[in-house]
């Protein structure tokens, strides 16, 4: 997967496959992922590899990014099936232990401007079946205004208000994975990480956790 960010610290793992795990990291807007995506690069091991914010993909390829329902729909869409192909890809490859996922195709339910039943129907997706596909889901919470809100993000729109109406909405979308741990927002940033690599690292394989 040599397009694919990895760990960089040695672990004691030979195995030259590996039963894949999908790992959601998900979130509000400001909540925090990319810092800890980071952090989790620098900390595991080459058997963890994040995939990138297929969002981020789409839009960052020219994408429209319109606010009338039709547009977002359409953008969803495609978030959706970009997002399957990448994890679909990770899984048939069995070269790391761990994919870290910039997000899951659940996300998509939060972001959608019609009825959330209809974002299956028409993506022609089961919710449960989704949900089953990931070892584990971590939510980090949107920090509110008091606990820094980053309002000079140019690519963040929401309002403080906004951001924790998506943040729950996003929760909402996971609602019912039996290893979903959330992560309240704290005053200090780092505690918030800290508590968010010890639960990446607690479902890294076995065979990865020993250091090389």
């Amino acid at each position: 997967m040599a397009h694919l960010a990895l760990g960089i610290c040695a672990c004691g793992c030979q195995r030259p496959a590996h039963e894949t795990r999908l790992v959601a990291l998900t979130g509000g807007p400001g909540a925090g992922k990319t810092a800890v995506l980071e952090m989790a690069l620098r900390t595991l091991c080459p058997h963890v590899a994040v995939l990138p914010e297929a969002a981020s993909m789409i839009f960052g390829g020219g994408f429209p990014r319109e606010g009338s329902p039709t547009a977002r729909a359409s953008a969803q869409r495609a978030i959706f099936h970009v997002q399957r192909e990448l994890e679909t890809l990770v899984l048939a490859e069995s070269r790391v232990g761990l994919a870290l996922c910039d997000r899951g195709t659940l996300d998509g339910q939060a972001y959608w401007p019609h009825d959330p039943a209809s974002y299956w129907a028409t993506l022609g997706a089961d919710r449960e079946a989704e949900l089953a596909r990931y070892h584990a889901v971590i939510h980090l919470e949107t920090p509110s205004d008091s606990q820094g809100y980053n309002h000079q993000n140019v690519v963040r729109t929401e309002t403080p208000a906004e951001a924790k109406a998506l943040d729950a909405r996003i929760q909402a979308a996971w609602s019912g994975h039996p290893r979903r741990f959330v992560i309240a927002s704290r005053d200090d940033f780092m505690e918030k990480a800290i508590e968010a690599l010890r639960l990446i690292r607690a479902q890294v394989p076995s065979c990865c956790q020993r250091r090389g």
